[in-house]
Formats: C-alpha cells, structure tokens, sequence
C-alpha cells in the first residue's frame, strides 16, 4: 500500500510506558509500580470531580453537549473573556492539531525551541510543513526573533512552561516575541503547566487576556495537568473569535465525551483541588532538587510538576530509565531528545520515597 509520502520524515509520539506493561514484563505487583512518566497529577482526580463521573455514568450511551455551552461558560468566566473566543479539543493537543490543518501546507514552516513537545513537529510534517529550531531549549526572545525574521514562519509555537524541560518565559519576553511577529503569522502560547508557573512567579503568569488583543495569537490550557483529568482529554484554546470561528471548521462532531464534559465543567470550579495539588508539588519538589545537588548532578529549574535532570558522561540516562523499569519505577528518558537526561514527575510523598530509594541504588 502507498502511503502518503510525508509520513516517511515523521516519528511516532513515545507516550509514557503504562503501568499494565511494567507489571506485564517485568513482573512487579501493580501496588509497587510508581509511574512518574507522563506528568499526571500524583494525587488523582479531584473527589467532586469523581463523584460526577459516578452521576453521569448512565448516560454514557448518549452523545455530549456538541455546543459545550457550560463548559465554556465556565471558561469565559475563569478567565474573563467570552464563549466565542473558546475551542475545545480532546486535549490541547487536538487544538493544535486544528491549527496545523487550517494553517499549514509543503510550502509553510514552523518555529519552535530546540527542545519542546514533540506533537508541534509531528502536526506540522503530517501537513509536509518544515521545521525551524532556534539554538536553545529556553524560549529566548532574540533567538526566535531572528529565526522568524530568516525564514518568516506561518506558525510560531511557545511552549511556557515548556515540555519536557520544564522551564519558563518570562511574560514580557513572549510579549516581545509576540510583538515581532506580523499578523499573518500564527503565535501558539501552550499553558499546559501555566498553573505551576504562576504559583511559583508571578512574573511567569500569562492568561488569556494577556493576549486577546492579537489576533494573531491563541492561548492553549488543559485540564490534564493541576486539575488531574489526564484519563478524561479535555484541552482549550482561547483566543479572538476570528480565529475560533476558523479552527471549528477542523473541528469533529462530539470531540470529548459525555463524562469527559461533565468532568471538566465541575473541574474548571474546584480551585480547592488545584491549590492543594500545586502546594503538595512545591512542598516535594525541593526534595528532588537537593538529591541532585547530594548526588552532584544537575537539573533544570522547574515550573512544572516535573523535573529534568541533567546527567555528566558518566552516568547514562537509558541505562539508568531501564534499571529503574525492572524495578518498577517508570520515568521518562530523555535521550530521544539527543540529551542525557530523565524527566521525572513530583510524585507524592510516598510516591517519591520510593524513587529516591530505587534511583539512589541504581546509581550506586
């Protein structure tokens, strides 16, 4: 059978290793697995959250809302904008599919850091886009200003906090970027861990309003992250209603299910839940950070619920990943990324406690 020709330069996305495949292949009761893979939220789903996925259960049958008028709703006034400049997809990522369908052809290309998720690349090249990297994993204002300048971009793409590194752009730096940028050009702000910058600098903090007065610009958010809906794919985009009213003509009937909606409009009102969970996060992760400096490695400041830690020559990132596997701890190896380095999520406590154990064993 002939394919499609761009799908020979793509590679496909290395989700995180399931718990089901640990216990398969190595052996591990599925009580003593720890998975700090994929960035989910540690402490679960929020009780609110999971008493209305018990309510909605019988209706699992019948389709969603397509209008999602009450998750929106919602949306419109967490954030202070209004219904008809939000998109919702089964996960961010969806949205950024959207875009890259309505946006993207052989003759367009993209800009995005040296090292950012990798959907951005695998998106663009479905559409036979090219690529465009600038030199470094940080979201440096000059880099991109001059990448854009050489090769004028149809998409720009700023991943803040970004992923898998874990670091963050300052607000005035994308707004530098974003002003730079002309108004044919695209500006992607992906938020996904926007909750765990904000709460650590304020100087981090982007929200939608920061944005709305371009229209060249579309602010992305999730719900798998600080509200602990991963298993549910819930994701937003934001931004002024021409362009919403663009991306919906990408957009499949029914895109997120009847308990995945329920989830998230009782989601986006639980602050409580986030707040504990960014709390529990700042309160672990510190531990993380001074086990490197014990163990003399480095790491990359986080501000997310993970953290990249950044091996010397003399350790080995999959060497390291794949002791850890057999022993149940799965996190996620950094070296299809060309880098020697993990990155691991803040688990809880007890979570944690068994990753300093193993990891300090295997390095031993």
């Amino acid at each position: 059978m002939r394919f499609n020709k761009v799908l020979e330069d793509i590679k496909t996305y290395e989700a995180g290793k399931p718990i089901e495949l640990v216990v398969r292949e190595f052996g591990v009761k599925p009580e003593e697995v720890v998975k700090l893979a994929s960035n989910e939220n540690p402490i679960g789903t929020s009780p609110k959250v999971a008493e209305v996925i018990r309510q909605n259960a019988e209706k699992a049958h019948l389709y969603p809302d397509d209008s999602m008028f009450e998750l929106k709703a919602a949306l419109a006034a967490k954030f202070d904008v209004r219904e008809e400049n939000i998109i919702i997809g089964a996960g961010s990522d969806q949205v950024l599919e959207f875009i890259s369908r309505a946006l993207l052809n052989e003759s367009e290309s993209v800009l995005m850091s040296a090292m950012t998720f990798a959907m951005y690349e695998i998106y663009a090249r479905q559409m036979g886009a090219k690529i465009v990297r600038t030199p470094s994993y940080e979201h440096k204002a000059d880099e991109f200003i001059s990448a854009y300048k050489a090769h004028k971009p149809k998409i720009v793409y700023i991943c803040t906090p970004n992923n898998p590194t874990g670091d963050a752009t300052a607000k005035e730096e994308v707004l530098r970027i974003i002003e730079a940028v002309e108004s044919d050009t695209l500006v992607v702000v992906d938020g996904a861990y926007m909750e765990y910058a904000a709460a650590k600098d304020p100087k981090y903090a982007i929200v939608p309003n920061d944005l709305m007065g371009y229209e060249n610009v579309i602010y992305l958010g999730t719900f798998s992250k600080a509200y602990g809906l991963g298993g549910m794919r819930v994701g937003y985009g934001i931004a002024q209603g021409s362009l919403i009213k663009e991306l919906y003509k990408m957009r499949p009937p029914f895109n997120i299910t009847t308990l995945s909606l329920a989830a998230a409009i009782e989601a986006a009102g639980d602050n409580a839940f986030v707040e504990t969970s960014i709390a529990l996060h700042q309160e672990q992760i510190v531990r993380y950070e001074a086990f490197a400096q014990t163990h003399g490695f480095d790491y990359i400041d986080s501000y997310t619920n993970f953290i990249t830690y950044l091996f010397p020559d003399a350790m080995d990132s999959t060497k390291i990943s794949d002791a850890l596997l057999r022993r149940g701890v799965i996190i996620r190896n950094l070296a299809s990324y060309g880098m020697n380095a993990v990155r691991i999520t803040v688990g809880t406590a007890r979570q944690n406690d068994i990753f300093f154990k193993h990891f300090a064993e295997v390095i031993g």
